[in-house]
Formats: C-alpha cells, sequence, structure tokens
C-alpha cells in the first residue's frame, strides 16, 4: 500500500475537470479510456469535504470547432485572434447530452460547476483562465474567497485542460497535486508535454490510492 497522503478538510479542494460525456469513449471528442476516470474520482469524493468540477460549455458555432473554418479538418492549427489555436470536433454542445457531466459522477457533492468555454470566440482549456490567457473564469476568486490552498486536479484531458488547469493553479500560488489516474490523456505525446511542463512549476503527481488509504 503506498503511503497515504493525509488530507486537510478546510482548505483541500478536489477539482474534477470536464468529466463529460463527449469526452468519453463515443462520444464527439473521445479520450482512450475517458470513462474509467468516472468511478476513481467518485471515490475521491467521498473523502473530500470539498469538491468543485468544471464543464466544457460551447456555443454551436464555436471558434475552436474545424466545421467553422472551411476546408479545415479536425486538429489543425489556425491563427485566432489570440494566437494559435488546435481545431477540434464539434464537442460539449450546450444543452447536448455530451455536454452534461458524465450521468455516473456522483454531481451531488460538487458545491460549484463552473462552465467555461462558452465564449464563441475563445477556447477554453484552463478552468482558471481562457485560452487568451486574460479573460479570467471566476474559479480563483471563488477559491481565495472560500480559502482554499491545496487543489488535487483529476479529470480530462492530460496534455490539455487538465494540465493548463493545474499549471495556472500553479502559478497562481496553490499547492497543486495532479491525481495520475483519475485522468486520462488524448495522446501519450500531449501527456507526455503536460507532465514536463508540471514538474516545472512544481505540480506533484500520485496516484488515489495514496489519498484513500487510511
Amino acid at each position: 500500500m503506498p503511503e497515504a497522503m493525509p488530507l486537510r478538510p478546510e482548505t483541500d479542494l478536489l477539482l474534477a475537470v470536464d468529466v463529460q460525456p463527449d469526452f468519453m469513449p463515443g462520444g464527439a471528442l473521445p479520450v482512450p479510456e475517458g470513462d474509467a476516470v468516472v468511478p476513481v474520482i467518485n471515490r475521491l469524493l467521498g473523502r473530500f469535504a470539498h469538491a468543485v468540477a468544471t464543464q466544457d460549455w460551447h456555443p454551436a458555432a464555436h471558434a475552436s470547432f474545424a466545421s467553422q473554418h472551411p476546408g479545415q479538418r479536425p486538429f489543425a492549427s489556425v491563427t485566432l485572434a489570440y494566437g494559435a489555436q488546435t481545431l477540434w470536433p464539434d464537442h460539449c454542445v450546450q444543452g447536448t447530452p455530451g455536454a452534461e457531466l458524465h450521468p455516473a459522477l456522483d454531481a451531488r457533492r460538487f458545491e460549484l460547476v463552473l462552465r467555461k468555454g462558452f465564449r464563441a470566440a475563445i477556447d477554453s482549456y484552463s478552468g482558471f483562465r481562457e485560452n487568451d490567457r486574460q479573460t479570467p473564469t471566476g474559479l480563483h476568486a471563488y477559491l481565495r474567497e472560500r480559502g482554499f490552498r491545496r487543489l488535487f486536479v483529476a479529470g480530462l484531458a492530460r496534455g490539455y485542460c487538465t494540465d493548463y488547469t493545474a499549471e495556472d493553479a500553479a502559478e497562481l500560488g496553490y499547492e497543486v497535486v495532479l491525481v495520475e489516474d483519475a485522468c486520462r490523456g488524448i495522446t501519450p505525446e500531449a501527456t507526455a508535454a503536460g507532465t514536463q511542463r508540471l514538474r516545472e512549476r512544481g505540480v506533484r503527481f500520485l496516484r488515489s490510492e495514496a489519498l484513500l488509504a487510511g
């Protein structure tokens, strides 16, 4: 058994990133084994006194969709007003089943569900800032006012939304832990690049067993 990591109930928070059907096998933008994070996160929700979720929530004509760029295919890169942007298949469109939190997720435990990516002209990977790297989502103000100091990040997908969220959290001064088996990545290459960025920023990596033990 791994050594248990004691939790600090009043200042620790579980942050579940974009646990939505469109990122699961069979969804519009599937992450391999993305559905495997759901039972792990549910077990973690039983251990944390506080939890927040983010939810990708795009309008149908979002600028990050390849369908909005004639002649372009998903996963190509284009330049938008704020810089380089990967184009994605249409996903997490507001009001569609694929945009909801996964039905097997114990969403009763979330004290806040923060929607991001709803501005049509800007994509949003991080739970803290949109892809222009200037527009805040409001999550930092919420967490700061509530007094949380250590964030445990889980969800989808490594290399993108989970990693940008963890990276921004570290930059904003939180102690950040990424729960590895509660995340999945789109590609091994994106996950490896994200891991390097996060380690450089002091993010700690562990498995859920360390939090569930004891």
